[in-house]
């Protein structure tokens, strides 16, 4: 007897393959969901704030669980629901660009996903409609660069030629630090070498009558480069119960304080 040309499957083996296809299309909800954590992660989010999103989310698109770890480098993920098993993805974090505007972004995106249940493709758009935000020309960031060195500057005691000195030193770091990023260099090479430029150009200002008073200069400019965000961040980790994570942002951003302190009291040393 020759075999039937059509394969029928079983009860069970189709309910294997509807398995297999919904776990396939769990592993691509994962990965956008991964996509929002990893861009809320770099745009300065703190921990605990995309651990609830990432759990929200997941939730939202069919998940009866979701178990997420979250450090400063990496997002650790597993869902589990009925209909396809258990999902498990890894992010390794890598750089960061604090942005403020699109880290609300996201976090709009990520109620909206949540209150309407959007479909994959929806979730696609959206992210990539906020990715291909603009954000600040470079002449504005170099405009705010100089405000703020002048600004803090004054606010310290500074004169007005400090201000000033201080300004125009803040326009040069942004330069530097734009420079640097294009190389891939880590935070602390950039925040070492602009700290000691910084402190060179300081001392250089007043030596040519340019600034009265070179620590009044430099104030202005290491307030560029002091990781204010990370810093409130770890704390507010800790606080929250993520103490792993809270402990590697603080001294991180410690490390990085050093290195400015140590970059500007090379300077010093130079002159």
């Amino acid at each position: 007897m020759e075999d039937h040309p059509y394969h029928f499957f079983s009860p069970d083996e189709l309910n294997q393959l509807e398995r297999i296809e919904e776990a396939g299309r769990a592993n691509e909800y994962l990965y956008r969901i991964l996509d929002i954590g990893q861009y809320m992660l770099q745009c300065g989010g703190e921990v605990s704030r995309v651990e609830d999103s990432i759990r929200r989310l997941c939730m939202a698109f069919g998940a009866e669980r979701a178990d997420v770890f979250t450090i400063t480098s990496s997002i650790v993920v597993t869902v589990y629901a009925r209909r396809f098993g258990a999902v498990t993805q890894t992010r390794r974090i890598t750089g960061s660009a604090y942005d403020l505007h699109r880290l609300e972004q996201l976090n709009q995106l990520s109620r909206r996903i949540c209150a309407e249940h959007w479909s994959l493709e929806q979730t696609e758009e959206a992210l990539a409609a906020i990715r291909s935000t603009p954000q600040y020309g470079f002449g504005v960031q170099l405009f705010t660069y100089a405000l703020v060195s002048s600004s803090f500057a004054l606010f310290f005691g500074g004169s007005l030629l400090d201000a000033a000195a201080s300004g125009v030193i803040g326009v040069v770091l942004k330069f530097l630090d734009r420079a640097i990023r294009e190389t891939d260099a880590n935070a602390f090479l950039s925040s070492l070498l602009c700290s000691c430029l910084g402190g060179l150009l300081a001392g250089l200002a007043v030596k040519f009558h340019l600034g009265d008073d070179v620590g009044m200069i430099s104030i202005g400019n290491i307030m560029l480069l002091i990781p204010g965000i990370a810093l409130t961040n770890s704390l507010r980790d800790m606080f929250s119960g993520n103490t792993i994570s809270g402990l590697m942002r603080f001294i991180e951003s410690i490390l990085l304080a050093l290195t400015i302190a140590f970059g500007f009291a090379l300077a010093a040393g130079l002159l």
